[in-house]
């Protein structure tokens, strides 16, 4: 395909579109009561998401919503500040922020993120949501859906709950998981189900759960799944209402507002940076995102969310990969899924209520398998340990910590990968040998930095006795001047005192590698 205009691949694109909303409807939620938010702002700020960045965005696959990774920050604020009306006014200022930083180009940012990072990243992500999605098939549901910390608000770990979730199984939730997840995969394996876009498998999973358990209910069988907390759960229109804040702009003059809306914009932009390398990576059409641009539809997104009572919002790796994997392929299923939710929340809960939850789950367990299948570490381990290690750093890191900190972590380890790399292409090592000695031929790259010095410095200490040296700086732009300095000392003292013939060629004279002293050393310049 071509052509990739916004009804380019219109069938493809409301399938997907489809796909995302279901996805995107319990996190919402799930979002909004971890940050201890009223419910309705998950949904606000996921429509807003979908819809206003969805159009300004230049992703076509991006996916923007409320994000796990800004719950503690939103839980805190919202104490420390006094009421959620006030949080608002941070939101929004928040957002005044970001667009400041798209304008200042700091989308840029993003091209320093290495592939083995986002990789580890990715597929991290893909594990976090297997281990959290677990516990719902088994219907045990006392994680909020969209938590994804490893340490949960109750004091447990990801692998504490998983573990208790075996003694607490529903079987009713557990036959919807497990036949939820057989129909998504026939819906993927049988090629004729495969190619009936139109009616993607996430929805009829949901169709068929809410018809399983209307039949459990109706025969009064013990598998019926019927308590709230197993269910989705959208607020009634009464519960909007009674919930619904608009921001208090007297807050403007309290300092604490915008200490929160300045970390609400480095961390959100972070978070929406990270997911768009991702999701440009998980690209089939390998297209590249402009993210100053993202960061200022981001920021836009954040104003009008405020202003209409919504949560803070960033990129979303969980929504944009469950877009791709459903044939999502322009902006049309983000617009789309933004439009679902608004339209089902206010018009048919009723109905959105009678999905269980452990349905759902399913569908986000396919998305943390793609994420995170054995492929993708098989991948990883046949491109070298240099790519393989600081790929399974994140992992470990991003699931064991949180996100951002785990994706620092991994940042770090391969920084110093780069830094080990560049020791080693620092320079040519080649010897020759002929009936009057050795011939020692060090050829210095295009730039040799400071942090080439100590490989430099340890090939000057092997070079034996009565060798001939030639130091070839012919193709060199930049020598760091501590580089200088240590073949000078070269030159002027070891070099005299192994009797080594040497031979500087091509150094510019600006690095003044002049001899005055000894008749054993050649001087040719490169002008």
């Amino acid at each position: 395909m071509n052509n990739h205009s916004f009804f380019s691949n219109v069938r493809g694109d409301l399938a997907a579109g489809l796909v995302v909303f279901l996805v995107a409807l319990p996190l919402c939620l799930g979002i909004a009561l971890a940050s201890g938010a009223p419910l309705f702002s998950g949904i606000v700020s996921g429509v807003i998401g979908g819809i206003v960045v969805g159009f300004l965005s230049n992703s076509a696959l991006s996916v923007t919503g409320p994000a796990a990774g800004l719950t503690a920050i939103i839980l805190v604020a919202i104490t420390d500040l006094g009421g959620f009306d006030v949080f608002l006014v941070a939101v929004i200022l928040a957002g005044l922020f970001q667009i400041l930083l798209g304008f200042l180009r700091a989308g840029s940012f993003s091209n320093y993120f290495p592939t083995s990072v986002i990789e580890g990243m990715l597929a991290a992500i893909g594990i976090i949501i297997i281990l959290k999605q677990i516990p719902h098939a088994f219907g045990h549901d006392v994680d909020n859906e969209g938590d994804f910390f490893y340490i949960e608000k109750s004091g447990h770990t990801t692998f504490d709950t998983l573990i208790e979730s075996i003694n607490y199984i529903h079987s009713g939730a557990l036959i919807v998981a497990l036949v939820s997840l057989f129909i998504l995969i026939i819906w993927e394996k049988v090629p004729l189900l495969k190619n009936i876009k139109v009616v993607p498998g996430a929805l009829v999973v949901v169709v068929f759960s809410i018809l399983l358990n209307e039949f459990f209910i109706q025969s009064d069988s013990s598998l019926a799944i019927t308590t709230k907390n197993h269910l989705v759960n959208l607020p009634s229109f009464l519960e909007i209402k009674n919930g619904f804040s608009l921001p208090n702009f007297s807050a403007l003059t309290n300092e604490k507002v915008w200490i929160v809306a300045l970390t609400i914009a480095v961390v959100a932009s972070i978070e929406t940076l990270l997911c768009i390398e991702a999701t440009d990576k998980l690209d089939p059409f390998k297209r590249y995102t402009n993210t100053n641009r993202e960061l200022k539809a981001q920021g836009i997104g954040n104003i009008v969310s405020g202003l209409l009572g919504g949560l803070p919002m960033t990129s979303v790796v969980v929504r944009s990969s469950a877009n791709i994997n459903s044939g999502g392929r322009t902006k049309l299923a983000t617009v789309f899924h933004g439009i679902l939710l608004i339209v089902f929340a206010l018009a048919i809960p009723f109905i959105l209520n009678k999905i269980p939850l452990s349905a759902l789950a399913a569908v986000l367990l396919m998305v943390g398998y793609k994420l995170a299948k054995p492929s993708v570490f098989i991948h990883l381990w046949k491109n070298g340990y240099t790519q393989f290690i600081p790929f399974l750093i994140t992992v470990i890191a991003v699931v064991r910590i949180d996100l951002l900190k785990g994706v620092a972590i991994g940042l770090a380890v391969s920084i110093l990968f780069i830094l080990y790399q560049n020791l080693k292409i620092a320079y040519s090592f080649k010897r020759e040998s002929f009936h009057d000695g050795d011939v020692i031929t060090i050829k210095l790259a295009q730039e040799v930095s400071f942090l080439n010095k100590a490989a430099i410095k340890n090939t000057f200490k092997k070079i034996p006795q009565n060798s001939k040296v030639i130091i070839d700086a012919s193709n060199t732009d930049f020598i760091d001047f501590d580089v200088v300095e240590m073949i000078k000392d070269f030159r002027d003292v070891k070099a005299v005192d192994k009797n080594i013939t040497l031979t500087l060629k091509g150094f510019k004279e600006s690095y003044n590698i002049e001899n005055t002293k000894f008749n054993h050393v050649e001087i040719n310049h490169n002008n």
